[in-house]
């Protein structure tokens, strides 16, 4: 030891700087020599080195060395070695040879995707219409926009707004599509470390004599703290292939939220068309009573004269109280039609005053022409066809994620530890261990689990497939039945217009002559009865024709383009959410808008989906 502390002796004679640091070098390799020289078994302990207890039984090599240190973790009975501090220069050598595997793994990981990327499969969709006319019914590729607005009637405009601001069952759909923003946000975080460990303390008993190595103490304290962390490297885009998967899930909700407010507010339009519709019967067959009561009066009176028998006031009598049976009927469907639009305002029942108004009202009249578009702008209006094409990519990223598990998996893992039997001593430099390193895992005895979950897979893909077709043809066959049914209804109405101004002249005509004695009261109960028929079709056709619009623009998908841009839920809704659970800004309009765009993008083959994407975890 006399000659370790003679070689590192600084000399009186100044030297430059390029010796001193010559000399230091030279005694940190003849330490280090000597260091290695003594690591063997048996190595007697000195003042250059001590041999301490560390935790588990390692030894701990602490070499004094001025200005720098050097702590090593030896091998001991039943251990694993720990961690090498080193010199500074070491560890980068060491850190740029581990680094270019390390770096190759995460290039291969972020380049490789197993299973199909996704393409929308053909539909079949028809070049035109069949059922056009080309006077009211003309192609557009424009939007619908808001079309309860083109009949001109403002209280339907409020019912619809009301609507939409308060339906229960709207609102939950919208909170669907807030699950689907969380579930996405799980299948994100996915591509980040998922395992993360901190453990306490605790007491240890040994019992058994069969270990491999039987402690000094068979009861002691065990205080263990410290950070575990696995992370398994997704080589074959499972959980880029999870990501996908969400994506196309969060669409769909998306297409389904479109699909209830779509539905919704042709229900609302309908219901309210149904009150306007049967106030207008009503209102047909109070004026009949009317006129028929004054027929009976005029009957009555000339029976009391003598002029005629008594067969003319009883049969005027017997078409007034029909007439007048038909007032109960149309009552009650006007309160029926005012309770199921209450329910869909997301209100209690209410009479049909508070709903529409006190004012009389007409059935709206829907507008002299309507674009429809063609067949293909229903692939991407019709909310229904959308969520069904949207599941279908859904499960094409299933597929990916079944076939990755055929695969072997590589995991990072790494602990970092302060263990110590003594609480005293817990923070000292003995207790801290560390360790790293990849693992790898195979699941080659599977029995066929994951080939047959690869086929359940595709199969499932295969039947929605088969769904999405018929999605299509259904939508097509429902806009040919409702531009046939709107049709048909604006030329049925037509008729009966004309006819109702033919019946009311010959009713009048009738009258003055039955008056005058010319004619029987057959003939003006005949013409009555006839006008009585066509001014209660009229009415009915009427709302029938406003009826068909409505069911038109639901085949069509119109209605959720005007509210796309908008919050899924009400302000009442997202504050008792935000009162229970922290949602962060995921209740915000333009978060969830810039989620949607997030979503809508990338996701398909030809949208880029293979480049490189950056998903940032939401907190």
């Amino acid at each position: 030891m006399r000659r370790a502390r003679d070689r590192i002796r600084i000399p009186r004679a100044r030297t430059g700087t390029l010796q001193k640091l010559r000399r230091r070098s030279r005694t940190a390799r003849a330490r280090r020599a000597r260091a290695g020289a003594a690591d063997g078994p048996g190595r007697p302990p000195g003042k250059g080195g001590e041999d301490a207890p560390g935790p588990s039984g390692r030894r701990v090599s602490v070499h004094p060395r001025p200005g720098l240190f050097d702590l090593r973790l030896t091998r001991g009975p039943g251990t694993m070695v720990g961690h090498d501090f080193t010199t500074r220069t070491e560890k980068a050598k060491r850190a740029g040879g581990a680094g270019v595997p390390i770096f190759a793994i995460f290039v291969v990981s972020g380049c490789m995707m197993v299973g199909p990327d996704y393409r929308r499969p053909p539909a079949p969709v028809a070049p035109d219409w069949i059922a056009r006319d080309p006077d009211s019914i003309a192609p557009s590729a424009e939007p619908i926009g808001p079309w309860w607005e083109s009949f001109g009637d403002p209280v339907l405009t409020d019912l619809i707004v009301e609507a939409y601001r308060q339906n229960p069952s709207l609102q939950a759909a919208g909170v669907r599509v807030l699950e689907g923003q969380a579930r996405r946000g799980i299948a994100i975080g996915t591509l980040f470390p998922q395992t993360q460990n901190a453990v306490g303390g605790y007491r240890r008993t040994v019992a058994s004599e069969n270990v491999v190595v039987v402690p000094p103490e068979r009861s002691f304290d065990q205080f263990l703290a410290g950070f575990d962390v696995a992370w398994e490297l997704d080589l074959w885009g499972a959980f880029r292939r999870g990501i996908e998967s969400s994506d196309a899930e969060l669409l769909a909700a998306i297409a389904d939220y479109d699909d209830v407010l779509v539905s919704l507010l042709a229900e609302v339009a309908a219901n309210y068309i149904g009150i306007r519709t049967a106030q207008e019967e009503l209102g047909v067959a109070r004026r009949n009573a009317e006129l028929q009561r004054k027929s009976f009066d005029i009957a009555t009176r000339r029976a009391r004269e003598g002029a005629v028998t008594d067969v003319d006031p009883a049969q005027s009598a017997t078409l007034l109280h029909a007439t007048e049976a038909q007032i109960p009927i149309f009552e009650a469907q006007i309160d029926e039609q005012a309770s199921t639009l209450s329910a869909l305002l997301g209100i209690p029942p209410r009479r049909v005053e508070d709903i529409v108004g006190d004012a009389p009202a007409d059935i709206p009249s829907p507008p002299d022409r309507i674009a429809i578009g063609i067949p293909a702008d229903l692939l991407r209006r019709r909310p229904d066809v959308r969520r069904t094409e949207r599941l279908l990519a859904a499960q094409s990223a299933r597929i990916g994620i079944a076939k990755a598990d055929l695969l072997p998996h590589l995991s990072l893992v790494g602990s970092i530890n302060l263990d110590a039997k003594d609480a005293a001593k817990f923070f000292e430099g003995r207790s801290f261990e560390a360790f790293g390193g990849p693992t790898f895992s195979w699941a080659i005895l599977n029995y066929g689990r994951i080939t047959n979950n690869v086929r359940v897979q595709d199969a499932a893909y295969q039947a929605l497939v088969n769904d999405y077709t018929t999605s299509v043809l259904r939508a097509q066959a429902d806009v040919e039945s409702a531009v046939a049914a709107h049709r048909g209804a604006l030329l049925r109405t037509a008729s009966l217009r004309e006819s109702v101004v033919a019946a009311e002249k010959v009713v009048d005509l009738v009258g003055r002559q039955y008056g005058e004695g010319a004619v029987d009261f057959t003939t003006v109960l005949l013409a009555q009865q006839f006008l009585v028929q066509q001014q209660d079709q009229l009415a009915a056709s009427r709302g029938q024709e406003a009826l068909t619009l409505v069911t038109l623009y639901k085949s069509l998908g119109g209605g959720w383009e005007p509210w796309m841009n908008r919050s899924v839920i009400s302000d009442e809704t997202a504050s008792q959410m935000s009162a229970r659970t922290r949602w962060g800004d995921l209740l915000a309009e333009n978060e969830q808008r810039n989620i949607a765009q997030a979503a809508s993008t990338g996701t398909e083959h030809d949208r880029g989906w293979w480049r490189w994407r950056w998903w940032r975890p939401q907190w």
